[in-house]
């Protein structure tokens, strides 16, 4: 399988003291031609925010945005009436379609918090501004690929409104789990958390991994890993 390899170092940074991103795609002022997207992929934000610091109410629309929580917890509110706090197991998924604005704060006053921001280009423009909020234990994602977004909403995931299958796992040393991955689709495998062996490469935490190959994907964790890979349509 051919694969490619986003190295965490090389991803574009933006530090605002209160937020510390790393941009595996062109985002903000950080510019690369090369990394504009992957298929329907369109951001993929590493990002740590300060204690009591956040993202002030702003606007969006026309994109699928998916809110993965790693470490400490993301309080949400938006033009909807929806609030939330989203913690470690939550799969936030918010449709901003015609048009929503939103805030985000960390929810602590003394931990940092760590989440991954994901944009998906939505299958239509103009769609009605929408919320979903699921948790999914640990448990439920050791040692196996757990769906946790799709188009189809199938076994729990949240919808998201665009053909992405979204899988969570978490791994523990030397414990392996396969994909396999369909003529005509593609694939991105983030490491969010720990290291692991994917696809025959060494994968750090922050690193991507990128394949339009069909074949199987093995992902083999190197003491505890957790890492998403999303299987899409181009």
């Amino acid at each position: 399988m051919t694969v490619t390899v986003r190295r965490a170092e090389e991803r574009g940074r933006a530090d605002f003291g209160w937020l510390d991103s790393r941009h595996s795609f062109s985002f903000g002022d950080y510019w690369d031609p090369r990394h504009m997207g992957f298929g329907p992929l369109r951001v993929i934000n590493d990002d740590r925010v300060a204690p009591g610091g956040g993202f002030p109410t702003h606007p969006h629309r026309d994109m699928e945005i998916v809110s993965y929580v790693l470490d400490g917890a993301l309080e949400h509110r938006d033009s909807l009436g929806n609030g939330s706090v989203i913690r470690p197991g939550d799969v936030q998924r918010m449709t901003a379609g015609t048009g929503i604005r939103h805030s985000e704060f960390n929810a602590s006053s003394t931990d940092p918090t760590h989440f991954l921001q994901i944009w998906i280009l939505p299958e239509a423009q103009g769609l009605t501004p929408g919320y979903e909020q699921t948790r999914f234990e640990p448990a439920e994602k050791a040692g196996r690929l757990r769906l946790v977004a799709s188009r189809d909403g199938r076994d729990g995931s949240v919808v998201v409104h665009r053909d992405v299958d979204l899988f969570a796992t978490r791994l523990s040393d030397g414990e392996t789990v396969a994909h396999e991955l369909s003529p005509g689709r593609i694939a991105w495998v983030q490491m969010a958390k720990g290291e692991a062996i994917v696809a025959g490469e060494r994968l750090r935490e922050g690193d991507g991994l990128s394949t339009a190959e069909a074949g199987r994907i093995d992902l083999t964790g190197i003491g505890d890993a957790e890492i998403l890979l999303f299987d899409m349509a181009p």
